[in-house]
């Protein structure tokens, strides 16, 4: 339920900004030029600031589409449905790419770069998500959800609400930029620089709980951190937690490289640059998605998970009575 609220939620608020800065953008009377090619980045009508190119669009959007479909089949038939978000993201990231084709042979609507933009710049916060609910699901996987710093039926709502609240910044600050009275679209800048601030910085807090988690695991269990060794590296858990440490870093370099380019203003060489955008922003999110193309984790975690520890002991101090509470506690442990 949580999570079809998530997904609605978002879907709706881009909806109705879209509609909203599209009216807006009906009713104003700024003069454009008869050719739009010749001088983009002084057009006042072009709000990309350049022509987008065909072959890197048509490159990106092949990739992405490709990642969401092998995905979308392992989820069906490998199971880990729980990628769903990763999934969901990848599909609104590649019809932001799609948009970009129509801004190609329309570069001065700006009803076509307000879905655009915010198809791009909000699809990362769904891969952020799936990062959340991942390390809660491999934490309870191997048993140790004591090494995460918060509890695990915690960390994942906490971090999922942060995750929408800055969206929800985003997409208005973002909307704000398309307005054609500078004040208004200055403020829309800094609010949507605000956003990814506060992303960037929860998104780093939940990088160090990560790490720390894989620090306190091979420190304190090391018979959990060796227990794949034999294992074929394709079954070592070890190998999908380096797959999404890789995953967080790519999402952490966008998200630096967003942070700069709005801090940099509406003519900032970031902002006007299509090297720029592919470079610090598809292509660190092309590696944070792909990598869970061989490294799916439902090829890892594949049991039903019982309750975490924290909530075993919990529930075991609340009913355990004489042979009772034995065979609960006992039930539960070999679960792990």
């Amino acid at each position: 339920m949580a999570r079809s609220i998530l997904a609605s939620t978002l879907f709706s608020l881009t909806l109705l900004l879209t509609y909203v800065t599209s009216t807006r953008a009906a009713s104003n009377s700024t003069q454009c030029p008869a050719n739009p090619y010749l001088d983009p980045q002084n057009d006042p009508c072009n709000a990309l600031g350049y022509i987008a190119s065909i072959p890197p669009t048509a490159v990106a959007f092949s990739l992405v589409l490709l990642i969401a479909f092998i995905q979308t089949y392992r989820i069906i038939y490998k199971g880990a449905r729980w990628m769903w978000p990763m999934v969901v993201g990848e599909y609104v990231y590649a019809i932001g790419f799609g948009f970009r084709f129509a801004l190609h042979y329309n570069p001065d609507s700006l009803a076509i770069y307000i879905v655009e933009y915010l198809m791009i710049v909000s699809s990362p916060c769904f891969f952020i998500a799936a990062n959340y609910v991942l390390l809660g699901r491999l934490a309870r996987d191997i048993g140790c959800t004591y090494q995460v710093l918060l509890p695990v039926r915690w960390l994942t709502l906490i971090f999922i609400l942060s995750d929408v609240t800055t969206f929800v910044v985003q997409a208005a600050g973002a909307s704000m930029t398309t307005s054609t009275v500078y004040n208004s679209a200055l403020i829309g800048l800094h609010v949507f620089l605000a956003g990814l601030v506060v992303q960037l910085a929860s998104f780093l807090f939940f990088c160090i709980i990560y790490a720390r988690f894989l620090y306190k695991v091979h420190a304190e269990m090391q018979a959990i951190w060796m227990q794949d060794s034999k294992q074929h590296w394709n079954n070592d858990w070890r190998t999908l937690a380096a797959a999404m440490t890789i995953s967080c870093i790519g999402i952490l370099i966008r998200s630096c490289y967003r942070a700069a380019e709005a801090a940099q203003g509406f003519h900032g060489s970031l902002g006007l640059s299509e090297t720029a955008f592919y470079l610090g922003d598809t292509l660190p999110l092309l590696v944070a998605i792909g990598i869970y193309v061989p490294f799916w984790p439902g090829r890892f975690i594949t049991a039903k998970l019982a309750p975490s520890a924290n909530e075993s002991q919990n529930s075991q101090e609340s009913f355990s009575l004489g042979d009772l509470g034995h065979e609960v506690r006992t039930g539960v442990l070999s679960d792990y």
